[in-house]
């Protein structure tokens, strides 16, 4: 996998470099926005990690662009905390987003979820997690064999979370897909949802693995 580090700070390139290499990525890099840009055009990365805070074009600006020709996905990865800056590069196009300072363990867990996200777009109709089956094609959710009974509502979103397993989906992109718009108002339909299918998915639900909230953000579907 290829991978393309976009930030101004060498000694983070660099430290990523060595780090991503050892686990036998392949590493190009970018000090600024136009460079990302054009170093994306010339290399087609298959991930780009993205600074917001870039001179010449902020990252923004560059998943804005990105988009306009590439699905690869983009993981922000900047020190910005605020849940207004995660939102906006979410909504620009932005994959997901990790806040710096990070545990290295915790990116590369991201990478190899959106390596299985890359590899079941064009694979498996099943997702597997704890003791639950999804079966995407035929449109069934087993528990150690035996059906689970979900609503018409449910299956729709559990569907959205099964088909990018591992990635953050925002609450607007549910919004869209359950609804027909990320206008619609969330008035804690959501989270009705996402609680409902804990209680028929979720060992305990009140302490959820795989269905998560990313709070401000969405909800992740963990597959591990």
């Amino acid at each position: 996998m290829k991978i393309l580090i976009a930030d101004d700070d060498p000694q983070l390139i660099r430290a990523m470099r060595i780090t991503l290499g050892a686990h036998g990525y392949d590493v190009v890099s970018a000090s600024d926005g136009a460079e990302t840009i054009t170093v994306a055009a010339q290399s087609r990365p298959d991930v780009v990690l993205l600074d917001l805070g870039m001179p010449r074009l902020d990252g923004i600006e560059v998943i804005h662009a990105l988009r306009g020709w590439t699905d690869a996905p983009i993981v922000v990865v900047s020190g910005r905390t605020g849940s207004a800056d995660k939102v906006d590069a979410l909504d620009a196009g932005a994959d997901d987003y990790v806040t710096k300072p990070f545990q290295i363990d915790e990116l590369l867990a991201r990478l190899r979820a959106l390596a299985r996200r890359s590899a079941g777009s064009t694979g498996a109709p099943q997702v597997r997690f704890g003791e639950i089956e999804v079966d995407l094609a035929a449109k069934t959710v087993t528990r150690r064999g035996d059906p689970v009974h979900l609503t018409p509502t449910e299956w729709r979103m559990l569907e959205f979370l099964a088909r990018n397993p591992g990635a953050l989906v925002t609450r607007q992109e549910l919004l869209k897909d359950l609804w027909g718009s990320a206008q619609v108002a969330d008035t804690g339909y959501l989270r009705l949802y996402i609680s409902q299918l804990r209680k028929k998915l979720e060992v305990d639900p009140a302490r959820p693995r795989h269905l998560l909230t990313e709070q401000g953000m969405g909800y992740r579907l963990v597959v591990d």
